[in-house]
């Protein structure tokens, strides 16, 4: 049977990657990528500016509804009880003026340029996702012991964890309901014995049909009404309890941020979405419960909105945007990262945020501190980009 005739039963997607052998310390990271590009001036919100208030009459987070953060930011309101109190432990930073060189504005091919991690100018290799390629480094050379894994908590592998190791992923939507049943998984995994895919193939099935059982079980426990059926802050639980005891490299992905009509300021459409988003990210952080201390959660999105209001009281494709770092042992409760004033002459192309911390240098040199990865393992991660660390933890 040939790779695509597997890719198409689902199997292709079962694999799991296993990484360096678990010890109690061992590292977790988690990349939330926020689909659609999030305003990022009303989530970090730059109260010490009037630029921004001239800028935005109908949507700008008033100065004393934000939450404050320091003399030049807040946070949004509909974070007070979630986010916030990771900041106020020193468990949260923000990372303002991040984000990729990318110009296009396009959706598609800014989230394409981010997830491969691969030089500006360089033709795009569409096989090799930064993420994969940070699960080899991980993965080499380690032996013995219970291996942590890589996984996608998402419909399908995105591009990001694509590459030369196979690497799991799971549909929190559709639990319970694997693509291939017990019985053709029978007859797959009788196909590979006596080769060297057996292994691979048959621990591939066993992840799947595990990860399945047991979260389609919570799913079913949820309807006591304790937390929502559906939405962000449901999966986050789920997925905290596979990082707790499985799961090293994590991927997920939410979706609905393009707010060009009607976005809302303190409340209203994207206030709404900040506060399920940090709902989750606040019960991902409790439900991680002692591993929180080696967990780093980062935030992130394509690009940044236009920083004034459009005609519809929404916002516009833009360039820079502020990625949130969060975890036990993160240096927070402070603004990292190149910063600039916040006003009509440092604005690019007089519209955006600029992109003062360009994301491979950040995630580069945040890796090399998590890690412990030296240049030539770097340059595997992020090819051509020199990392730099905003001293993050």
């Amino acid at each position: 049977m040939q790779r695509r005739h597997l890719l198409q039963l689902g199997l292709g997607t079962a694999l799991p990657t296993r990484l360096w052998a678990a010890t109690p310390d061992t590292p977790r990271l988690l990349l939330v990528f926020l689909r659609g590009a999030y305003d990022a001036a009303n989530l970090l919100v730059p109260v010490a500016s009037p630029f921004y208030y001239e800028s935005r009459p109908n949507i700008a987070i008033a100065k004393d509804a934000a939450l404050p953060l320091d003399g030049a930011w807040g946070l949004a309101p509909a974070l007070a009880d979630s986010v916030h109190p990771l900041w106020l432990k020193q468990q949260a930073a923000f990372v303002p003026f991040a984000g990729t060189h990318d110009t296009t504005r396009s959706h598609f091919e800014t989230q394409d340029h981010i997830e491969l991690g691969q030089p500006d100018n360089d033709a795009r290799d569409f096989r090799s996702g930064f993420m994969n390629r940070l699960a080899g480094v991980l993965g080499a050379g380690a032996a013995g012991g219970s291996r942590l894994e890589a996984m996608a908590f998402t419909d399908q592998v995105p591009l990001i964890l694509r590459g030369g190791l196979p690497v799991a992923n799971q549909a929190l939507r559709e639990l319970g309901k694997p693509a291939i049943n017990a019985a053709q998984a029978q007859v797959i995994a009788g196909m590979y014995a006596g080769t060297r895919m057996a292994g691979t193939v048959s621990g591939g099935f066993e992840v799947r049909d595990e990860v399945s059982r047991e979260m389609a079980g919570e799913m079913e426990a949820a309807s006591r009404g304790a937390i929502a059926a559906k939405g962000f802050a449901l999966e986050a639980r789920r997925v905290a309890r596979l990082m707790r005891e499985r799961v090293a490299l994590g991927f997920i992905d939410v979706g609905g941020w393009d707010t060009h009509v009607a976005q809302g300021g303190a409340t209203g459409a994207l206030a709404t979405k900040l506060g399920e988003l940090g709902r989750g990210l606040a019960l991902f952080a409790d439900e991680m419960g002692p591993q929180w201390k080696n967990t780093v959660v980062v935030v992130v999105s394509e690009f940044g909105r236009t920083f004034r209001e459009n005609g519809n009281r929404g916002t516009d494709h833009g360039h820079g945007s502020a990625y949130w770092v969060l975890g036990g042992g993160v240096r927070g409760g402070r603004i990292a990262g190149e910063q600039v004033e916040v006003k009509a002459d440092t604005l690019f192309q007089n519209r955006d945020y600029p992109v003062l911390n360009e994301y491979r240098a950040l995630l580069g040199g945040l890796f090399k501190r998590m890690y412990g990865l030296n240049d030539a393992q770097l340059a595997t991660v992020f090819p051509g980009a020199r990392a730099r660390d905003a001293g993050l933890v």
